[in-house]
């Protein structure tokens, strides 16, 4: 993570406060914040991200190396955050004379993922054939025809072992692992808890403290002790729609009705040398989702999904493997979560069908508790 015009350490505050609907801004939570003023706080870390996949840099690049260690330093002042303001500044203002305010410039436009913007074209890259990136395919106007999105859902869900299989299951606690830079890059535990139609917990263990992902079927949140928030509620949009998507996958007879205005067209690429069919649909937040199935299995191996930031819209990927069967329903029992801050790696080892799970599980979960004695 980049974090460039702000600061990642919290101001104070008051736990004991009432929930509110209301999303805490970033200059309520972040000190030093002078552009970047009136965005919600989760908004603000993804903008971060942004700059990273930006300039292919990490934080100590705008901050000074002791932020690493003592968080209080990523609020100081160095010439990069003021040029990167000056840089944000810019754009904004390119975009609203240029382009009626539309984002048709971002940082990435100009730094492709270097420190500096190349002004020479490259004649290598110009005679050579590009690596192709799947997740950059979009609709063809007058594609060649092939399966519809409906054709292409049938087969997932027969590949997962059918309708009426599925509706067998209504529950499910599963345990595992799970590896991502909050736990050092080392496996730790990590248990899921999971009810039909639209309820899913996922807690990991790490060394410093519990995170706790909960959606209910109607509100989400994150309790992290890593988060510049303890507990941090997920806000209409990209946030409830990813969260929402991801719970309907543990349950997938519902696919068709979690994602609207589907639509095909996309040429043909694949992932990992292998064909995949692609769809796209549109969340009731708005959100546009890519899905990735392997056309010879017809299982989903990936799904790749868009937020939009103040600087410009960021990708997320989850990437499925290793389909075993519980109770006759196949479902994915590793997956991988990529985004502009971070690899997490998930590996499930045992999963308990329509297992009784406490409601307490499922709801709204408490602020997370850093470990401070478990910290290295």
């Amino acid at each position: 993570m980049a974090a460039l015009i702000g600061c990642i350490v919290p101001l104070a505050i008051d736990a004991q406060q009432p929930p509110t609907n209301k999303p805490l801004m970033a200059e309520q939570v972040f000190k030093n914040v002078k552009v970047m003023k009136g965005i919600p706080v989760g908004e603000f870390m993804d903008t971060m991200g942004f700059f990273a996949a930006s300039l292919g840099l990490n934080c100590v690049f705008c901050h000074v190396s002791e932020s690493l260690e003592n968080w209080d330093k990523f609020a100081e002042d160095v010439p990069r955050k003021n040029i990167a303001r000056q840089m944000i500044l810019m754009v904004n203002e390119i975009n609203k004379n240029q382009f009626g305010g539309r984002r048709a410039l971002t940082c990435y436009s100009c730094h492709r993922g270097a420190e500096h913007p190349k002004v020479i074209p490259s004649l290598a890259e110009q005679y050579s054939v590009p690596q192709e990136d799947p997740n950059e395919v979009e609709i063809v106007k007058d594609a060649p025809p092939g399966p519809s999105a409906d054709e292409i859902l049938n087969k997932y869900l027969a590949a997962l072992g059918g309708a009426n299989r599925q509706a067998t299951l209504a529950s499910f606690i599963g345990k595992g692992t799970y590896e991502g830079y909050d736990s050092y890059h080392e496996k730790v535990p990590m248990e899921i808890y999971a009810k039909a139609p639209e309820q899913r917990t996922i807690i990991v263990h790490a060394q410093n403290g519990d995170t706790t992902t909960t959606f209910d079927g109607r509100q989400g949140w994150v309790a992290a002790y890593d988060k510049p928030v303890h507990l941090l509620p997920l806000l209409p949009g990209s946030e409830l729609d990813g969260a929402r998507l991801d719970t309907d996958l543990s349950f997938p007879s519902g696919i068709k009705q979690a994602l609207h205005d589907w639509k095909t067209g996309f040429p043909v690429t694949s992932i990992d040398d292998k064909e995949v069919h692609v769809i796209q649909g549109t969340a009731s937040g708005g959100s546009r989702i890519k899905l990735y199935f392997d056309s010879q299995t017809d299982f989903l191996v990936r799904q790749v999904r868009y937020t939009n930031t103040i600087v410009g819209t960021i990708p997320q990927q989850i990437d499925y493997s290793d389909y075993r069967d519980v109770d006759g329903v196949k479902m994915p029992f590793h997956w991988v979560v990529t985004w502009t801050d971070g690899q997490s790696t998930f590996q499930l080892n045992e999963v308990q069908p329509n297992a009784a799970i406490d409601n307490a599980k499922l709801s709204r979960p408490p602020e997370a508790v850093v470990k401070k004695s478990a910290a290295k």
